[in-house]
């Protein structure tokens, strides 16, 4: 039975798919969903424009904050909300193993070959450090 289960939404199109596989799921009504997002740390001070707004940050964290909302809205079980910020593979896995996850739903981008060596992918690296089982949702 799957009592716990971490979804990672990055806001990407992938979301709205990750979103309509869990409500198709056959959940009994203890199960929990933990939708979570994950903020990538400002990589330096530097490397922001000076006229961007101090807060930009802030209105990010709002803007997706809502967006999970509405998502944990749409669920038809109970669901908890975590935005972090950290790399995404390491706080997702973290975020599974602190609420004892049966389950992490996430989605992938669909790199191949020469990309996918680059940018990385964060599914893999989840399917690989999770202590529970991985579900990735293709596009």
């Amino acid at each position: 039975m799957l009592k716990t289960i971490v979804a990672a939404l990055d806001g990407s199109e992938m979301t709205e798919r990750i979103i309509e596989f869990l409500g198709k799921l056959v959940l009994q009504k203890e199960s929990k969903v933990v939708l979570c997002h994950v903020f990538a740390p400002p990589q330096s001070e530097m490397q922001l424009a000076a006229d961007h707004p101090q807060n930009i940050s802030e209105i990010s964290y709002l803007q997706i904050e809502k967006q999970l909302e509405y998502y944990q809205q749409q669920l038809s079980i109970k669901s908890d909300l975590e935005l972090v910020m950290g790399d995404p593979a390491e706080e997702i896995t973290r975020l599974a193993n602190i609420y004892q996850a049966d389950l992490i739903v996430i989605g992938s981008r669909g790199l191949t070959g020469m990309n996918r060596i680059i940018q990385g992918s964060v599914s893999c690296q989840v399917t690989e450090d999770a202590h529970c089982s991985v579900l990735v949702v293709k596009p």
